[in-house]
Formats: structure tokens, C-alpha cells, sequence
């Protein structure tokens, strides 16, 4: 093997060093000394690069239309207290303004018909690329109050008895607890299985037989004559999701002797 020293190596490789991931490292190293050595700060370096290139996407594919917006990851509920700030955020491509949108204006559609269809649209879009959206972005994208989105997709809900994947019934965050009501009335009213209803709601099988089980209990105290505050107290559970479970056996009661 030659000895001879590669003279245009030892000149030219270290450009390959002048790199984001090695200029991250160094900022690093400079604003937290005791984070570890040049093997740590090279992979605290390279986490970073790897959420910015999740976060920032080329202009060739945002086309026209579309727009780039973060969600909340759907496997990740939120905790007691927990702040948005520390949930972990995925970046989704949303479909904003498409054909079918302009063909509804120039069909003289209502506004709420055209935002209530946007925002179904955007909902299911962002669940099948891992996030959930909640009322409040749906109303920043789409130039509305969260109250009317809220309106909008609890009657899609109500007709069509299908659940649109939100924060608002998947993480239960904000308005918009109608999974109670569709999970009920699947399993009650439609007698499908609790499977079919987990998948058909979008939750887990555990999930689904929690909600089914408080249902039966609130159902069991009201059949002893039990009042709601005595419900409440007796299922350790707020009197609001006690009314919103009397409201839900009222349906289905109604339906029974219809």
C-alpha cells in the first residue's frame, strides 16, 4: 500500500464537514456544555434535522389548494393538564379549496352544506395521515366560528349516525361528545358488535366497552330511582355525562317504542 500522503483529501474532505447537522452540534455544544460529548450532540443535532424535515415540506408537493397544517398525533390523548405544547404534533397536507368546492358555490349550495362538507373532508384527511384536528383549527382554516364547525359536524353526525375523527370525540377535547350517542346507538340500537362499532367509530375495543359500561351502569341506577346528582355520586362521574347518558337512553327508548 502506497505511503504517499493524499494531498487533495486532506484539503478538500473537511468542506465535507460544513453540514447543518455539524453547525446544529456546535450551537449546541455552545448553549448546553454538559449535554455530553461530540457523539451525543451529533444525535441531539440529528433528532432536529429530522422533525424539520417532517415539519417543512417542498414546494412540489403543497399543490394548488392544498395547505400544510399541524394536528395532533391520534395516538396521542391528551393527559390531565397537559398544555398543546406538549403534545406531540404531526404535519398533515389538507386539501382546502378543490373542484367539488367551487362546483358547490357555483351550485348555489347553503354556506353551512359547503362547511360542513370541507370540514368532514378535512377531519378524515388528517386522521388518515396520523393527526386529529380539533374544532378550533377547523375554524382557522376555514374562516368560521368553532361553534358553527361544532354545529356543522354534530348534525353530519346525527344524520348520517357515522363519526367524523376529531379531537373533539376521538380525545375527547371540547365540544363535540356525540361518540357516546353513535357508540350507543350502534351497539343498542343497530345491534352490531362491539368490534364492528370500535372500527366503524374509530376507537379502541376497550374504549368502546368503557363507554357501553358506564352507559349500563347510569341505566341500572336510573331503573333503582335514583336521581342524577345520586347517579352521579354513586358512579363518581359528573352530572353533565349522567344527563348526556339519560339523553342517549331517551333515543334509544323512544326508538324502541316507535
Amino acid at each position: 500500500m502506497s505511503r504517499t500522503p493524499d494531498y487533495i483529501r486532506k484539503k478538500y474532505a473537511p468542506l465535507q464537514e460544513k453540514t447543518l447537522q455539524n453547525a446544529l452540534a456546535h450551537a449546541i455544544a455552545e448553549q448546553f456544555p454538559r449535554i455530553g460529548g461530540p457523539r451525543i450532540r451529533g444525535l441531539c443535532a440529528e433528532m432536529i434535522l429530522e422533525v424539520i424535515e417532517a415539519h417543512v415540506r417542498p414546494q412540489d408537493h403543497v399543490r394548488h389548494g392544498q395547505v400544510l397544517w399541524m394536528g395532533v398525533a391520534t395516538d396521542h390523548p391528551p393527559r390531565f393538564r397537559q398544555r398543546l405544547t406538549d403534545a406531540k404534533l404531526v404535519p398533515v397536507v389538507l386539501d382546502l379549496s378543490t373542484a367539488e368546492d367551487i362546483d358547490a358555490r357555483i351550485d348555489r349550495k347553503r354556506p353551512m352544506e359547503r362547511l360542513q362538507s370541507k370540514a368532514v373532508r378535512l377531519c378524515h384527511q388528517s386522521h388518515q395521515q396520523g393527526a386529529l384536528l380539533s374544532n378550533c383549527d377547523l375554524a382557522e382554516l376555514l374562516g368560521a366560528d368553532d361553534s358553527r364547525v361544532a354545529e356543522a359536524l354534530t348534525t353530519y353526525e346525527r344524520r348520517t349516525k357515522k363519526l367524523v375523527p376529531r379531537r373533539a370525540t376521538l380525545h375527547d377535547v371540547g365540544t363535540g361528545l356525540t361518540h357516546k350517542r353513535i357508540i350507543c346507538w350502534k351497539r343498542y340500537a343497530q345491534g352490531k358488535s362491539a368490534d364492528l362499532v370500535a372500527q366503524e367509530t374509530y376507537h379502541s375495543l376497550e374504549a368502546v366497552d368503557r363507554y357501553l359500561g358506564q352507559f349500563d351502569r347510569m341505566r341500572h341506577c336510573r331503573q333503582q330511582g335514583m336521581s342524577v346528582d345520586q347517579t352521579a355520586f354513586t358512579l363518581n362521574c359528573s352530572r353533565a355525562l349522567v344527563e348526556e347518558y339519560m339523553a342517549i337512553d331517551g333515543e334509544l327508548k323512544d326508538r324502541r317504542d316507535g
